[in-house]
């Protein structure tokens, strides 16, 4: 393994941070310690002021920009943004992003060997976005950053962001909050149960030890990541490409699609992390032992914009526009797409429109 980051390091290159002894959980278990996966971008200034995090959403990571390539699955989701001359300007600020604990593109998460030798699998204890945010002050410590310049992300990385304002005020000074709610709604929840129950029900889930089995619930993870990706698109963008056009094998083109994206997930991602990071989502409440949402987006101190997506049918924009009017301060915003909930990914001139007078 790559360790810590060291200035000069070259861009996208993937580093670790270890915490190596035990790491209490706020549902009460506990990890033997774990590893952090993440890249940087630009150079940390003399005073560590100049740092913006960048969080990712459910099925994304650490590479944020550049090629596909050896550890990088996937080209940068947000590459658009991340670069010199670009909105997050790499020849001003260092910028920062981990994979999420539970993840499974480095960090720790089911997939990972535990002290024993073998998978967590099943072993694997639950993990609150809450719990995400703690793991990553762990990063945020180890590279001397008191404070971020900015933390921005949407959807579960909204939520992460989220809780990094409420939950360390002092050390957020501006905040991007895209198309994420302040908790998590019964409807959001409901879109996940069939996705966690095509999961858990394939036979080759083995009850979450499917490691080291050679088998692998693709079939459910590949049921799930359909249903989720219905929710991530509107539905006049997909009467806009697809409409009625058949195939030919007795199937749609829209039904095509689906599958494509099934399998594109199945070969990059693990069931377990799935399972485990639909999980946190579900869990998701800002106000959770804060007296309720209204006192806790009251501790926010950063300068704050919040978005949500004029066609969102998952998040729709009452959740971001509800953080708007509960942070002081705060702007509400609403990006005009008919991609719906990835249009925080695919949006990047709106989302770099949004960046620009938090950045200044």
């Amino acid at each position: 393994m790559t360790g810590a980051w060291r200035e000069g390091d070259p861009p996208g290159r993937r580093r670790w941070v270890t915490h190596p002894g035990a790491f209490g959980l706020e549902g009460g278990g506990v990890l033997p310690g774990f590893s952090l996966a993440y890249e940087t971008w630009g150079t940390l200034n003399g005073d560590r002021s100049n740092a913006v995090l960048v969080e990712h959403a459910l099925t994304g990571d650490s590479h944020v920009a550049g090629p596909a390539g050896d550890g990088h699955p996937t080209a940068g989701w947000w590459d658009a943004l991340v670069g010199p001359g670009r909105p997050l300007d790499t020849d001003e600020f260092f910028v920062v992003a981990p994979n999420v604990l539970g993840g499974c593109q480095g960090s720790t998460g089911p997939s990972s060997v535990d002290p024993d030798g073998r998978a967590f699998g099943s072993r694997f204890p639950a993990l609150t976005i809450r719990d995400q945010v703690a793991a990553e002050t762990v990063l945020a410590d180890e590279l001397g950053i008191a404070r971020w310049a900015a933390v921005l992300g949407g959807s579960m990385g909204g939520m992460r962001a989220l809780e990094w304002a409420a939950g360390y005020p002092e050390r957020v000074a501006s905040l991007l909050v895209l198309a994420a709610p302040a908790a998590t709604s019964a409807d959001q929840i409901a879109w996940a149960s069939p996705q966690l129950h095509a999961i858990t029900a394939d036979p080759h889930w083995h009850g979450g030890d499917y490691h080291g089995t050679g088998e692998s619930p693709d079939l459910g993870l590949g049921v799930a990541r359909r249903i989720a990706h219905v929710t991530y698109r509107s539905e006049t963008e997909l009467a806009q490409r697809f409409g009625r056009t058949p195939q030919g094998d007795g199937r749609f083109a829209v039904e095509s699609y689906l599958d494509h994206h099934a399998a594109k997930l199945a070969a990059r991602f693990d069931a377990g992390s799935y399972v485990v990071l639909t999980r946190s989502m579900n869990s998701h409440d800002v106000g959770r032992n804060r007296g309720g949402v209204a006192a806790a987006l009251s501790r926010v101190t950063a300068r704050t914009v919040a978005a949500g997506i004029s066609s969102d049918r998952l998040y729709p924009p009452a959740q971001p526009a509800e953080l708007a009017a509960g942070i002081r301060g705060a702007e509400s915003a609403v990006i005009d797409s008919p991609y719906g909930h990835d249009a925080f990914l695919i949006e990047t001139a709106q989302v770099a429109a949004l960046l620009k007078p938090l950045l200044t």
